[in-house]
């Protein structure tokens, strides 16, 4: 399949919020309520200068963008067909990061880098991949096709294909469904569970030391329930202006 012209793409782009967002109701839309649409076409032909040996000129159209949309992405780096930035305010992508085709990014999204060095630092972003408001996916790695990153995740190592990263860094899990990218809301609370599994197995041990060892901790857990106590409050406890 031949490459499709620039037109092409920036039609292709037009197209997205009608496909992709429940929200959008008239073309008329697109002048005013999608930055992350003219993002995209600003990038498209900032990046059709800078290939073409007009860096300078493609640096300014890249820096109008940003100051118009929100949006930071650099005219040196690949996006590929379909890449829908839904919001888009604060999505920031580096210079040598790669995205494939159909690809989702949500607002507050960083393709960052971790190197000062020239040469490839940025993410590669595979085909149909969601990637979650606010995540943050930094350095020279890959996210393989059909995965998803929760919001607000930090991604520092590769993300194997039809995976999700979740957490603070990212933690990866293996997921059988590959059909519907926009669920990246129902993905696994890591922290919870393992916080669950925790308190299980603190009861387990509390209830071999009661029974086998004949150990009174009656005192000691009066004073937790007491300080447990104390911390629902406080969390529940509203500002009083």
């Amino acid at each position: 399949m031949e490459n499709p012209s620039l037109l092409e793409l920036i039609k292709e782009d037009f197209c997205l919020p009608k496909n992709n967002d429940p929200a959008y109701r008239s073309s008329f839309e697109l002048v005013f309520n999608y930055p992350g649409i003219w993002a995209i076409i600003n990038y498209r032909l900032s990046n059709a200068l800078y290939k073409n040996g007009f860096t300078r000129l493609a640096r300014i159209l890249s820096g109008l963008s940003q100051f118009l949309t929100n949006t930071d992405i650099h005219p040196a780096c690949t996006i590929g067909r379909r890449v829908f930035l839904d919001h888009a305010f604060g999505v920031v992508i580096g210079e040598t990061a790669v995205i494939g085709d159909d690809v989702l990014i949500y607002q507050g999204v960083t393709l960052g880098g971790v190197s000062l060095s020239h040469g490839k630092r940025h993410p590669t972003i595979c085909s149909n991949v969601t990637i979650g408001a606010g995540a943050k996916i930094l350095g020279n790695i890959t996210v393989g096709e059909n995965s998803k990153v929760g919001a607000n995740s930090v991604v520092i190592t590769d993300v194997p294909i039809s995976s999700t990263a979740v957490g603070v860094p990212a933690r990866i899990i293996k997921r059988k469904d590959t059909h519907n990218l926009l669920d990246h809301n129902d993905l696994p609370d890591i922290s919870k569970e393992m916080f669950g599994y925790l308190l299980k197995r603190v009861a387990i041990l509390e209830h071999a030391l009661t029974d086998k060892a004949c150990i009174d901790i009656s005192t000691k857990d009066n004073e937790l329930d007491e300080i447990y106590k104390n911390f629902i409050e406080a969390m529940m406890t509203k500002d009083v202006k």
